[in-house]
């Protein structure tokens, strides 16, 4: 089991949000932001919550918000800025447009982690998820190197770093939904509103 006190949240909430129109992070579902959603279903895994944004409207759920160091570098440069502020080892890093997640999901990531390994990451229907994952803070340089080099994809540091995965059950592939259009959200408000 992961130590609460010495793992670190890292919400991932800097993204241009094109398909929605809009931040994806203050999109509403059963009345509250998709970023209050992640917010919850971390807090009983970490002792800090860290928020990678450069949009300064996140300061009003009163968490450390780190700005992108790198301007235009996606989710890779995102991970980075936020390893780098940790001041934990272990760092479970979401990202903010997965407003179903659950403490269920968490714990298989969780119970799965490896401190031998760089990164354990889920993975549901077929598709790996780096970013419902846990990172060691020593995959920042890693990351750095490839950022310095002008890599952007996640995919490509994942797969260069000791990384597990974790096959998710069958019945909690709902919950890691990445909802990025407005169809996708009413899909998830007909099926899963309160």
């Amino acid at each position: 089991m992961i130590d609460k006190l010495n793992t670190t949240g890292i919400i991932l909430a800097g993204g241009k949000s094109t398909r929605m129109g809009t931040d994806k992070g203050f999109v509403i579902f059963n009345d509250t932001t998709f970023i209050s959603h992640v917010i919850a279903a971390l807090e009983p895994f970490v002792s800090e919550i860290i928020i990678v944004s450069n949009d300064s409207e996140y300061d009003m759920f009163k968490l450390k918000r780190v700005a992108d160091k790198f301007e235009d570098g996606g989710p890779l440069a995102g991970l980075f800025s936020g390893l780098e502020y940790s001041e934990t080892e272990k760092n479970i890093v979401l990202s903010c447009d997965i407003p179903l997640i659950n403490k269920a999901v968490l714990t298989v990531l969780v119970e799965a982690y490896d401190s031998e390994l760089d990164v354990v990451q889920l993975e549901s229907k077929g598709e790996t998820m780096p970013l419902i994952a846990i990172y060691k803070k020593q995959a920042m340089h890693q990351i750095l190197e490839l950022l310095e080099q002008g890599e952007r994809r996640l995919r490509v540091a994942v797969e260069s770093l000791k990384t597990k995965t974790i096959t998710l059950d069958a019945k909690l592939d709902p919950f890691v939904q990445n909802i990025n259009t407005a169809s996708q959200l009413k899909e998830i408000r007909n099926e899963f509103d309160n």
